[in-house]
Formats: structure tokens, sequence, C-alpha cells
């Protein structure tokens, strides 16, 4: 008995001292969080860097955009396309902003009732590393593959509305393997990673898209985890320029919107 309320007295006492600590920090009494200087405070919006010295001396480090708008010209055509288009096909290196445009484009058309629901998959494919020994069921085992969904998803809806919205099917997340056989019907799907799918893979895809949907297939061939050989990304691309109702989109290093090191790195790895 003795030493459970002893640790509850600490629990307490830690819990003060936090209080106090925020408190403080809020009333310019104490210690503040402020955005690391030396170049990790930038923001894409910063042309020169003035804007994140100015939100780190205002205490504001992160920012909610609502309404998202293309960085570079590739960006603005990449959105056209998803407007204008029923299937598009975003190719780049790692953040040029292909999964997350796309999935904006998605929450809006949901949001303004032009599709009823949100489909996205995936491949499960293990770059090195194994999964059979995780814990849990199949759903449990695949979580890894889908967390960066997630976390797109996360940036554009409340926790409570994702959380809703994946209960009631609005939203559904779901491997590649589970696509075949459906005909998806008045839906925006967008198809991540796709150049872990074999060409096979992307015609069974390609080939689920129904009435009043839209499909948007994105990756980096040169980043694929399968063999080159494998890998029908590339391929896909090729055949679908040649389609009228087809869009494909080729972004660029200069189109990177993560740290400026990402593109310099993109250079040199």
């Amino acid at each position: 008995m003795g030493k459970r309320n002893a640790a509850k007295r600490m629990k307490q006492g830690s819990e003060v001292n936090l209080n106090a600590w925020f408190e403080e920090g809020a009333q310019g009494k104490g210690p503040q969080l402020h955005a690391i200087e030396g170049g990790r405070g930038w923001h894409p919006d910063d042309a020169d860097g003035k804007q994140t010295h100015q939100r780190a001396e205002n205490g504001r480090t992160q920012r909610y955009q609502k309404t998202v708008k293309p960085r570079s010209e590739n960006q603005a055509q990449l959105m056209k396309a998803m407007d204008d288009h029923a299937l598009v096909a975003a190719l780049g290196p790692a953040g040029t902003g292909k999964t997350y445009l796309a999935i904006c484009k998605a929450v809006e058309a949901l949001q303004k009732g032009k599709v009823a629901r949100i489909i996205l998959s995936r491949p499960a494919v293990e770059a090195g590393e194994q999964i059979g020994f995780l814990p849990g069921a199949m759903e449990d085992k695949l979580a890894p593959y889908l967390r960066p969904l997630y976390d797109a998803l996360s940036d554009r809806l409340s926790p409570g509305q994702l959380k809703h919205m994946l209960a009631e099917g609005v939203i559904e997340i779901a491997p590649i393997g589970f696509m075949r056989g459906r005909t998806l019907n008045n839906a925006f799907i967008v198809i991540d990673e796709a150049q872990n799918c074999t060409y096979t893979q992307l015609k069974m895809l390609l080939t689920r898209l129904g009435w009043h949907s839209t499909m948007v297939i994105t990756g980096d061939p040169a980043q694929s985890d399968l063999l080159p050989e494998f890998s029908g990304l590339a391929n896909a691309a090729e055949r679908l320029e040649k389609l009228g109702g087809a869009a494909v989109i080729k972004l660029e290093g200069k189109d990177v919107v993560r740290h400026p090191l990402v593109q310099e790195m993109l250079d040199v790895l």
C-alpha cells in the first residue's frame, strides 16, 4: 500500500511540475519551444528563410493549411490532371508530393460529394525486412506498410473524422492483393508505391476502375524494391500515355517539397 501511495504522489507531483512548466512558457516567464536553428526549421513556404525565423519568434513551427496549393509547375499539372481525367499516373522521386496531393484530391472529392468513398491501396513488399515474426492477425502485420497512407489522411482530416470514416467504410485502406475481382464505382482510388507492382498486378488494378470514379497511381520507377525486370510501372505508364482519357505526369527533383537536402541527395545517391 505504501509503495502505491508513494508512486501516486510522485505521479501527481510530476503532473504539477509539467503543468507549471507549460504555463510559465505560455506566459513568457519560463522555457519555451522554438524552431531548431541550423536549417532544421526549413519550411516549403520559405523562399529565403525569413518566414522560418519569423515563425520561430512567434512560437509557431507548424501550421495546417485547409487549401492545398501546388508548389511547382509539375505539381499544378498533376492537380489539374486529377480534375480532368479518370486515370492519372504520377511518376517522380521521393518528396515530390505525389501521394499527398492524390490523397488531398481524394478527400476534397469526398467532401464535395463527387465520390461516395475513398479507396487507398499499396503493395506489401518486404524491402529486405521480414514481417512474419510480427504479432497479430494479417491486418496487424500489414499495418506498417499502410502507415504512410494513414499519415497523409491524418494531415487532412481530424482524428475523429478519420476514425469514423474508416469504421463506416467510407475510407478503405487495403493491400493490393485484396483488390482482385472488384469493380470500384463512385470512388476515388489511390494506388501508392506502384513501382513495387508487377505489370500483371498493375493491369489487374487498372481494370478495377468503375463508373464515376477516379484512379491515381503514384510511384518512382527508380526506387523499386523489386528487381528492375519485374517492376511494371514504367512500362504501364508508357502505354497509358497513348490513351486520351488518361494522363501521365512526370515530376522531377525540382518538385521536391521536403527538406532541401532531399533534392541534393537525389543527385548524389
